[in-house]
Parts: C-alpha cells; sequence; structure tokens
C-alpha cells in the first residue's frame, strides 16, 4: 500500500521549533555545519505546488540520490541517510523522516544552475525551432525534436527562488562567480553527466538532460542537491526512443499533461489531481528508481 503523503503541516508539527527553508517539495533544516534536507510527497507544476501529492515521491527521489551518490566517484555532500544524525527536537517522529532524508555538509554555494543537455527537448527545442540556437549556442540545421546531439551541452541558469530559472550566457555565468569556478563547473558537469548518461543507457534509460548544483567547503567545490533524479532530469525509457517527436517520460510530464487538459489557467490555485494520475505518476517514479538500481522498491 501506498505510505501516507507527507504533507509540510505535518512535518513542521514533528520538528517544533525549526523554522526550514522550505521549497517547492523539499524542506531544509540547518544545524550548523550539516543541513538536514527532506523530500516531502508535494509536486509542483507550472510553479504550483498541488493540493496533493504523490505517495512515497520524497523517498524514491531521495533513494535515487543515494544511488548516484554512492555510484559516482565525485566529491559530495552527502554524509548520512539517518535523520538522527542530527540533533532533533524531541519528540520527532523519525519514521516519517526515514528514507526521505540527506543529511549533507553545509557549502557556500554557487548561484547557478549547471545544465547539461545531450538531446534537443523542451525549452531547448523551441528555442532551436525558432533561432536554431539552444540557450545561445548555434546547433546545426535540420535537426528534429528529441534528436540526440553530437555532444553533450552545457547551458547554465541563474537560480530563482520562485518562477523560473533564467538562461544566462557561459559569459554572463563567467561574470557572476568567475572565469576559472565557471570553466571548473562546466567541466565537472560534463564528466559527471556522461558518467551517468552512460551508465543509464545499460539500465534501459536515457538522460537527455539534467540539473546539477554545486558548493565550495574548505576550497573544494563537490556535487550537492539532489542528482539525476526525474525531477532535476528528463529520463525516457531507451526501448521507446524515436525522435522526431516528445518521448515518454519517468517524470511529473504526465501530471503536466493532464492538467493541460483541464480548464485551469494556471494564475489560480491548481485543481486536485484524481486518484488515478496520482497512482500512474507513482508508478513512473518507482520503474525509473527500479530500473536505475536493478532492485525492487520497497518501504515499510
Amino acid at each position: 500500500m501506498p505510505s501516507p503523503q507527507l504533507t509540510p503541516p505535518l512535518l513542521q508539527s514533528h520538528l517544533a521549533g525549526l523554522n526550514p527553508l522550505r521549497g517547492k517539495v523539499r524542506d531544509v533544516y540547518d544545524f550548523g555545519d550539516r543541513l538536514l534536507i527532506v523530500a516531502t510527497d508535494r509536486i509542483s507544476a507550472f510553479d504550483w505546488i498541488l493540493p496533493n501529492g504523490i505517495p512515497d515521491k520524497g523517498r524514491v527521489l531521495t533513494q535515487i540520490s543515494r544511488f548516484w551518490f554512492d555510484k559516482l566517484q565525485v566529491p559530495h555532500h552527502l554524509l548520512s541517510m539517518n535523520p538522527v544524525d542530527v540533533p532533533l527536537p524531541a519528540g520527532t517522529d523519525v519514521s516519517l523522516l526515514e528514507g526521505r532524508s540527506m543529511v549533507v555538509r553545509k557549502t557556500n554555494v554557487f548561484p547557478i544552475e549547471c545544465v547539461m543537455r545531450g538531446f534537443l527537448s523542451g525549452s531547448g527545442w523551441k528555442e532551436y525551432r525558432s533561432h536554431q540556437t539552444v540557450c545561445g549556442l548555434a546547433l546545426p540545421p535540420g535537426l528534429r525534436e528529441s534528436d540526440r546531439l553530437a555532444e553533450p551541452i552545457f547551458t547554465p541558469a541563474t537560480k530563482a527562488e520562485t518562477g523560473h530559472d533564467e538562461n544566462i550566457s557561459f559569459e554572463r555565468m563567467s561574470a557572476i562567480i568567475g572565469l576559472e569556478q565557471a570553466e571548473h563547473l562546466r567541466m565537472f558537469s560534463r564528466q559527471v553527466y556522461t558518467a551517468a548518461a552512460e551508465f543509464a543507457v545499460t539500465r534501459g534509460i536515457i538522460i537527455a538532460d539534467t540539473k546539477f548544483e554545486f558548493g565550495a567547503v574548505d576550497d573544494q567545490v563537490i556535487l550537492i542537491d539532489e542528482v539525476l533524479t526525474p525531477d532535476s532530469s528528463r529520463f525516457w525509457p531507451a526501448d521507446q526512443y524515436q525522435a522526431g517527436g516528445p518521448q515518454p517520460s519517468f517524470d511529473k510530464q504526465f501530471v503536466r499533461d493532464w492538467l493541460e487538459t483541464t480548464s485551469w489557467d494556471k494564475n489560480s490555485p491548481p485543481p486536485a489531481l484524481p486518484d488515478e494520475v496520482i497512482q500512474r505518476t507513482r508508478e513512473k517514479y518507482i520503474d525509473a528508481y527500479e530500473r536505475l538500481t536493478g532492485t525492487p522498491f520497497a518501504w515499510k
């Protein structure tokens, strides 16, 4: 049976006295030199948090991140998957946090989303149709939607607290954080994306694009945040891939597609998701986990 969704009020009541930095889907608690990142079951679309969540979504995404942190041979921020490794308030129901929590090193975060694109899709495809560029980078003529690019491209963006991130040029990124760091993050992003994409395709998943975040601690640049999940990446089933149009995916595109069939104007509170959409979306997230890891997803 799916576990109950972890709603923001429920989580807050069990971490009494602590004020998290609350994102659309995750809550971050500061414990000095460590952070507790809790992935809730909230789901967002079109810059709105939807009124009901996807059971176990937070656990699936957290366990996928854990898989990649364990597999990738790069410095990262993960210290522990056990929430009791930070001083939780007395009376905290730890069972609500298990499986969906990461204890991580606190870093000086670079204010840049480091996006790697290996295929022509999403906003990149829209820009290409108009200008034959992606984030200002010229591409060959005649490409189709979902075509694989000759080589992955790095397209940074600024991180927005609300609304959409803004695509920027590499030159603009360099002006924000310095040329040396910009070049390092570009190299780091390319290294991680290439290794992950090569592995994922052996498990039947194409990572069409993804975004990374990095931070610095003790003068070392490390990989932070969630990594290579269906929320931070565009995952496609390799056995169904066919360039020339949109692809089936493992992410919340299923939810977006359903919302597009409703009368919602995207400027007012969104409608609740029907049970069948919730269940199908949950299945997609779990399918991605099981394909990548080769193990069944199960939670007590």
